[in-house]
């Protein structure tokens, strides 16, 4: 038998795979950008506490971070520590926890920040890479696929409930302190914020994308998110064939239920209409309607087409802003 001499064996590069060779440098990249965060709660006479943790992204090089809105939720103080040792107290700059994201920002004008991605661009099965603080353990990287996309997540603030429309699902392992960490694509683009674990083996992360983009700009200017506030609650359903046709597209919103004293009951609008246009862009489902109420039509008259009982009408309202 002969002996395998060291000369013989393949190189650390030869070593890895495609696969390991992606996860080491998007981990390399990354791991300067992603902070370990500890967030403290004051508790009457016992001052500041522990309150949890979590995990932020470093989004630009003047120290602002984004993380999940959950995770300082009910911060008073908190601190961040990156892979370099170094620590900073932080700041909440904004929360928009319908969005479930938050800025936050930091005393450093020396970071690294992290390339924001498209997640429209995703793939169901592409390789992506979560980094963050899973259990406390800084600086972690897991890696997996994006195993399904579309996904919905139903989040809260005070009585107002939204849902985040294109939610990533991963099998990548994520667990408690991933939150508001990175979920990257194989080129080390920031593609998602990773928010919560939906049971053994799924992960669930925001999206960063256009509506994402506008959130984050309004949070780092503003410190909030402005949304527009009709006041109805419903549901996709298809429309009967004759007006489906008349209207080109199959399914609108079927309103369930009106808020007394809404915009939409001051504009005359009734449980069992069906919502077809909002200023003549096509509703087909809860998330298009969703998607119009943005800051653009708070305190803007907006046109509504609806049918109701087989007739199609356009009344008008004035969207307020949504609060909790």
């Amino acid at each position: 038998m002969g002996i395998l001499l060291s000369q013989d064996l393949p190189s650390e590069r030869e070593a890895l795979d495609a696969y390991s060779t992606v996860v080491a440098s998007v981990a390399e990249r990354l791991a300067p950008s992603v902070a370990s965060l500890r967030v403290t709660q004051r508790r009457g006479h016992r001052g500041l506490e522990l309150a949890g943790g979590g995990s932020a992204v470093v989004i630009t090089g003047d120290g602002y971070l984004l993380t999940s809105a959950h995770v300082v939720a009910r911060a008073d103080a908190g601190s961040a520590t990156f892979t370099d040792g170094r620590t900073f107290s932080f700041d909440v700059v904004g929360t928009d926890p319908l969005s479930d994201l938050a800025v936050l920002r930091v005393g450093s004008d020396d970071r690294h920040p992290a390339e924001l991605g498209d997640a429209d661009r995703l793939r169901v099965g592409q390789l992506v890479v979560a980094v963050g603080n899973p259990l406390g353990y800084a600086g972690s990287v897991t890696a997996g696929v994006v195993s399904a996309l579309g996904r919905s997540l139903t989040t809260y603030h005070g009585s107002v409930g939204r849902i985040v429309e294109n939610v990533i699902q991963t099998d990548a392992a994520l667990n408690p302190g991933n939150s508001g960490g990175a979920l990257v694509d194989g080129r080390g683009r920031v593609i998602g914020v990773n928010t919560a674990v939906a049971g053994y083996g799924v992960g669930l992360a925001v999206p960063i994308d256009a509506a994402t983009r506008r959130i984050i700009g309004g949070l780092m200017l503003q410190g909030r998110y402005r949304r527009a506030y009709l006041g109805v609650t419903g549901g996709r359903r298809p429309l009967p064939p004759s007006l489906a046709r008349t209207v080109g597209r199959e399914s609108g919103v079927e309103v369930v239920e009106v808020v007394a004293g809404s915009p939409a009951a001051g504009a005359g609008i009734r449980p069992e209409d069906l919502i077809l246009s909002v200023d003549g862009i096509a509703v087909e489902g809860v998330d298009d309607l969703q998607r119009l109420m943005d800051a653009e039509r708070v305190g803007r008259r907006v046109a509504i087409e609806l049918s109701r009982s087989g007739t199609t009408m356009t009344l008008h309202a004035v969207p307020t802003e949504l609060t909790a």
